[in-house]
């Protein structure tokens, strides 16, 4: 059998490389300025598209808050770029995912699924002035930071629904293998701060949100559930999805009879989500700072250091993640076979968020499921596959409920798991990735990030 050591390692390197490219703290630092204006000091926001420009002569007090897994690492970068600026902020984050910052307070709570804490950090930030003992005005600015995370981060149930309502939705839209975008859109019309509304509590003071994106395509409304942007779903929409994935007759009641009410309108329907257009944002700003793609551009950039042959092929990657994994194993083949698309050493790399219909019991994550299904393709049929090593894993250091970011297989693996007594195959039916990579080795274990911009396949031809 061909030796993978060296491989394995720069797969690990190369997807270290991704990461690494999207800190959120110099992100931050490197999208924000202060320059000379024409009357004094300006404050310019820029990303590679635009810039956004603020006038500090018009404004007292800047102001942070924010939500997210990054959130805090794009405090400490906030709070480094503008210094004693910054007057003081509240920022909510994933329990555990904290920094040493000095004028921002940091609200821990609970993910993937919310808690009392995250109704609490909402409450705090729908009524941010009283939080932070003033009262907001029209010379104030409020910069939010927003993240992937944030929709369960931050947690404020509609009129009439509980927590456990909006648990138990998500649960079940996630069991469902229902995309992110479109759990966000049910989120959205089951919330009070998301889909717009956290802006609109903002008023009068200016909104500059800085985004780090962990949506394919980088959708503003879908990234933490747009709480800062115009929301284009509709509760028509959101019944729509319930209805799609057969949930209509599982998911609390209180939920179904607000989607229904709410759709069709009228007299007591609560009101929807504020759309583009709305004077709530009249005075904010939104700018990307952080994508898949910045991470995709890192990665080839250290693999071609190491001396692949590189291919990017694409930051949109979707579907079933046992499914996406069959074509990265049917391009590895084509390359180890005959040297197309790439010949090798080759390294094909792309970024996406993929989605797992829950079939067992077990225990695993996206990216553990795509190598698992990876690996038991290439065991069944091994041809051209002593050469090739495959890593897929999630930028923000966690897969799924696990301590793993992801999973990193070749054909060792499956000897492994064979001399284990385990079979990738039943491990699959049951969804139980994290088991077997337990067993069979190939757990990619990196501890939380601090980021989060969607996950990264590395696959590797020698």
């Amino acid at each position: 059998m061909t030796d993978t050591t060296r491989a394995r390692a720069d797969a690990q390197a190369i997807f270290a490389a991704a990461v690494s490219r999207v800190d959120p703290a110099p992100m931050v630092e490197r999208a924000l300025r202060v320059e000379a204006g024409p009357s004094g000091k300006v404050l310019v926001a820029s990303n590679e598209l635009e810039d956004v420009r603020y006038d500090l002569s018009c404004f007292d007090r800047i102001f942070a808050t924010g939500m997210g897994k990054a959130s805090a690492r794009m405090a400490s970068g906030l709070e480094k770029a503008l210094g004693d600026r910054l007057t003081g902020g509240l920022v909510a984050v994933k329990e555990g995912h904290v920094e040493p910052l000095s004028r921002i307070k940091l609200l821990e709570a609970g993910h993937p699924l919310p808690d009392a804490r995250s109704i609490a950090a909402a409450t705090a930030m729908l009524s941010l002035g009283p939080s932070l003992g003033i009262e907001l005005t029209s010379r104030d600015l409020v910069i939010v930071l927003v993240s992937g995370g944030g929709s369960s981060i931050l947690c404020a149930p509609a009129q009439g629904l509980s927590l456990e309502d909006k648990i138990a939705t998500t649960r079940l839209l996630l069991a469902s293998g229902a995309t992110i975008n479109e759990v966000n859109c049910v989120r959205k019309h089951l919330s009070a701060v998301k889909g717009g509304r956290l802006a609109a509590a903002m008023a009068p003071a200016s909104v500059l949100t800085l985004v780090l994106s962990d949506v394919v395509g980088d959708e503003l409304d879908a990234i933490a559930s747009g709480p800062t942007v115009p929301d284009p779903t509709s509760f028509a929409d959101a019944l729509a999805i319930a209805g799609r994935y057969g949930l209509l007759e599982r998911l609390p009641p209180p939920v179904v009879t607000r989607l229904r009410v709410g759709a069709a309108g009228g007299r007591g329907a609560p009101s929807d989500t504020p759309k583009p257009g709305s004077p709530a944002f009249e005075h904010v700003r939104t700018l990307l700072v952080g994508t898949n793609r910045l991470a995709l551009t890192a990665a080839e950039g250290e693999a071609k250091r190491r001396g692949y042959g590189t291919l990017v092929l694409s930051s949109r990657i979707t579907g079933e993640s046992r499914e996406v994994a069959l074509v990265y194993l049917g391009i590895g083949k084509d390359i180890a076979a005959s040297g197309f698309p790439l010949a090798a050493p080759a390294c094909v790399i792309a970024g996406g968020e993929t989605t797992v219909t829950l079939r067992g019991r077990g225990k695993g994550g996206r990216n553990q499921e795509m190598a698992l299904a990876f690996i038991a393709a290439l065991g069944r049929s091994p041809e051209h596959g002593e050469r090739i090593v495959f890593l897929s894993g999630g930028t923000d250091g966690n897969d799924g409920p696990t301590d793993a970011a992801g999973a990193i297989v070749d054909l060792s693996t499956f000897e492994n798991a064979r001399v284990a007594g385990i079979d990738p195959d039943t491990a699959l039916a049951s969804n139980d990735s994290y088991s077997f990579f337990s067993s069979a080795g190939g757990l990619v274990k990196t501890g939380p990030t601090n980021t989060n911009v969607c996950d990264i396949q590395v696959l590797l031809v020698i």
